[in-house]
């Protein structure tokens, strides 16, 4: 048998010798150690060996396997290093072309929105809570104070996973969460992305990003929601604003109101964005509902808060002049490379 594993080797040998490519060395493998190779058929000839022969046997089939591999991993390596030699000899290089530039990595302008909203509160004294986009009909709905027919629980306007399960149409869900878990006074914002079945347009998304917030302690009034809301905006665009506040209606604050900001796109003359109004809505707010702290299991004799929905994108739009609100979506970096600061 010795006699045989001699041959196998020699054979080899010269085959490796022919060899001039990468691609003859791979089909060289196969052909010795691949399944039906020669080398694994030496094996087959152990049963034949008589018992006091076949350890023996089985080493020098071991070591003819080895010096296969090193052979051929040896001759691999030389062919692989001179193709590839090849290959830069026939290529060239031109070096009066102008070098690639980097492109640094930044934020999405909502994040860096978010993130500068957030340090915005945190400054004037409040803390900030998260809650799931994935919400209840109770939270969403019923401990705010929405009525069973009220129109946003209809499916045009809300995405519904399962009958009482559904993608929260308002980062406000989190104020049922907290009240029941949490006692006054509490100032506290909850940012997050919200989704409503809407017509997209310059304006409009069906998901849009907000932070919301409320604060709840004894003798809070309606003043006190004003002077926050025009003092956070005087913090965030680092200059007075003119504000517009109108009255208006949400299930869950009563009084209720939007307040509006003088459009920086046009400065006020009117333009697609704010409707040629020279006003742009930023954010609903309002004195939370007496029933909602009853929800809550809080007494609306003892306690009173006021709450407000904002939204991010808006901000951004007023802050860098940018007409829709789409180009938020569309990840199209042209867009985006126009915020490398962020």
């Amino acid at each position: 048998m010795k006699e045989i594993i001699d041959e196998i080797r020699q054979a080899f040998d010269k085959d490796a010798e022919a060899c001039k490519s990468v691609k003859e060395i791979e089909e060289l493998k196969i052909k010795y150690l691949g399944k039906k190779g020669q080398v694994p058929a030496l094996m087959q000839h152990l049963r034949n060996v008589a018992v006091a022969d076949k350890p023996e046997f089985g080493k020098l089939v071991n070591d003819l396997k080895v010096y296969v591999e090193k052979a051929l991993e040896r001759s691999e390596l030389f062919f692989s290093e001179k193709e590839e030699a090849s290959k830069l000899s026939q290529e060239s290089i031109d070096t009066t072309l102008p070098g690639r530039q980097k492109v640094l990595a930044s934020k999405h302008p909502i994040s860096a929105m978010i993130d500068e909203i957030v340090d915005t509160f945190i400054s004037m004294g409040f803390s900030v809570v998260e809650s799931p986009e994935i919400e209840t009909d109770y939270y969403n709905f019923e401990v705010l104070n929405f009525p069973p027919d009220h129109p946003a629980r209809d499916m045009q306007d809300t995405f519904y996973i399962e009958p009482n399960v559904l993608l929260r149409t308002h980062a406000t869900t989190f104020q049922g969460r907290l009240l029941e878990t949490m006692k006054p006074p509490l100032r506290v914002i909850c940012p997050g992305r919200v989704y409503r079945n809407e017509t997209i347009s310059i304006r409009s998304h069906v998901f849009f990003h907000q932070v919301d917030g409320l604060y709840v302690a004894e003798n809070v009034s309606f003043q006190d929601l004003i002077s926050t809301m025009s003092e956070f905006i005087r913090k965030l665009f680092h200059k007075d604003v003119s504000l517009r506040i109108r009255p208006s209606y949400f299930p869950f604050v009563e009084p209720g109101c939007e307040i509006d900001m003088a459009c920086l796109v046009c400065e006020g003359k009117g333009c697609a964005l704010c409707k040629n109004s020279g006003w742009l809505e930023i954010l609903g707010a309002g004195m939370i509902h007496p029933q909602v702290l009853r929800n809550c299991g809080l007494d609306p004799e003892k306690y009173s808060g006021y709450a407000w929905g904002l939204g991010v994108e808006r901000l951004i739009l007023l802050r860098y002049g940018i007409t829709d609100i789409r180009l938020f979506a569309e990840n199209d970096m042209r867009f985006l490379a126009q915020f490398p600061s962020l």
